[in-house]
């Protein structure tokens, strides 16, 4: 699917009555991403279970495939034969992201250092988004950067015959840009230092040591800044049972449509808790939603638990600048639980939803509008004052997506408690992080219509 090139598809949520049982939702997709990229770098096997088969993460893994990796699925679970860390081949044609941020923005880090030009494009989206803030390291590594409108894609980057190690201090809360130093530093002899002063989703650190490589981590005692030192040049090996824990970004759907659809009583299995990924239901719980964590376990090296959650009388909190960086993917469907919540919900620290696939924090703020929430946003914070019984909420026109993944699925959640039902102008792009949204949803009870020459009719999908 690719979001340019046919026809928009829009979709209506109504409100359908309470949700119920129990849905699992697809791989996390930060981790997804890297089982591929680091899979494809290291010598030997890796075995990849549970891994999110969106668009996103396929990309990465079609990009590492050009570069040497041998990558296949075997039934449930996906075959990773890597080509060993320093042997990665050049690209033979163009590495096609589409709306893979993420994807693009590490596999820059790690081919970076490489002796040889790769050159990046992606879809309309993917191509308004800056690069820049993962060229800037790169370029102090010895990297070439050939681009044709600043810093953004399409690009081409050429790396030295001898990258240089660097220590380099992360200027903005972005594990993305972490991660692509760390990334570089693989193919770089010495060490290579990150510095992030706000502590960021910490999933490189903790898989790369999981695959071989000498990674060590201390924290400031006083200022909880994290310094990491990578060791270059060092061998990866395989990981013969990999196992992707669910996506927290994910979950966080069902959840808020559990919170806010009246008798909801729904569990979502499996799901990520780590520590840098749990900012959203912590936020909930001060909320005051009913969010039952059972049965915590370790899987792939992560904490992983299942959630109970049911509909809640939410009250509106102040969200601080601080948890950001734990929650930035989750902004726009807090925005939809704040829209049912008593009084007003202040998000601070918002600044990067201006970069994401969209400017999220735009785009909520006028899908807000479009479904008649009273709301006020600022460069960097956005308020949400709620209304628990939703008067006045849904029928207006629909709500521009801007091919966000995030901002469809968020508004989606919002109408199936509204009054009166939401539109989204295209659902297609859902499918890059959630192919399985519809069916998971409408298996709970969710109510979705397509709009089908201006007449609707109701999706018929099975459940989880």
């Amino acid at each position: 699917m690719n979001p340019d090139a046919a026809s928009p598809r829009p979709l209506r949520a109504r409100s359908s009555g309470a949700l119920r049982g129990r849905a699992r939702v697809p791989g996390d997709k930060s981790i997804s991403h890297r089982a591929f990229l680091f899979g494809g770098l290291a010598s030997g096997r890796t075995r990849v279970s549970g891994l999110l088969e969106g668009e996103d993460v396929l990309a990465t893994g079609r990009a590492m495939s050009q570069m040497g990796a041998q990558i296949r699925r075997e039934g449930a679970d996906w075959i990773v034969d890597g080509v060993g860390n320093g042997c990665l081949l050049e690209p033979e044609s163009v590495l096609d992201f589409g709306n893979a941020g993420t994807g693009s923005r590490l596999t820059m880090g790690l081919v970076g250092t490489y002796d040889f030009a790769a050159t990046f494009v992606g879809d309309a989206s993917l191509s308004r988004r800056p690069m820049g803030r993962v060229l800037d390291p790169l370029r102090e590594m010895g990297v070439q950067v050939l681009a044709r409108s600043g810093d953004r894609l399409p690009l081409t980057i050429h790396g030295p015959r001898v990258a240089a190690s660097i220590t380099y201090r992360v200027p903005m809360a972005s594990a993305q840009v972490k991660s692509a130093v760390l990334l570089a530093g693989l193919n770089a002899p010495g060490i290579t230092t990150v510095i992030e002063p706000i502590a960021t989703r910490d999933h490189t650190e903790r898989m790369l040591s999981g695959f071989g490589a000498n990674v060590e981590v201390a924290v400031d005692g006083a200022s909880g800044a994290r310094t990491i030192r990578l060791e270059g040049q060092g061998a990866l090996k395989g990981v013969p049972d990999f196992v992707v824990p669910g996506d927290p970004s994910s979950a966080a759907f069902p959840i808020v449509a559990a919170l806010v659809v009246p008798g909801s009583d729904v569990v979502v299995e499996n799901v990520l808790m780590n520590p840098t990924r749990t900012g959203l239901v912590e936020t909930l719980i001060e909320m005051g939603a009913s969010i039952e964590v059972l049965d915590k376990r370790i899987a792939g090296g992560e904490e992983v638990a299942d959630l109970r959650v049911r509909h809640s009388r939410l009250k509106g909190v102040t969200v601080p600048a601080a948890r950001a960086p734990f929650m930035i993917d989750e902004y726009p469907v807090l925005a939809a639980a704040a829209a049912f919540a008593e009084g007003t919900t202040r998000m601070e620290g918002l600044e990067e939803l201006r970069v994401k696939e969209s400017d999220r924090l735009a785009a909520v703020a006028a899908g807000l509008a479009r479904a008649n929430v009273a709301h006020e946003s600022g460069h960097d914070w956005l308020t949400v004052t709620g209304d628990p019984e939703g008067r006045g909420y849904g029928g207006g026109p629909a709500v521009e997506t801007h091919l966000d993944h995030r901002i469809a699925m968020s508004f989606l959640v919002l109408g199936l408690a509204c009054r009166k039902p939401v539109t989204i102008d295209d659902a297609r792009m859902i499918a890059t992080s959630f192919p399985e949204f519809e069916a998971l949803m409408t298996g709970l009870g969710a109510s979705f219509e397509t709009d089908d020459a201006g007449s609707a009719s109701a999706l018929a999908l099975g459940g989880d």
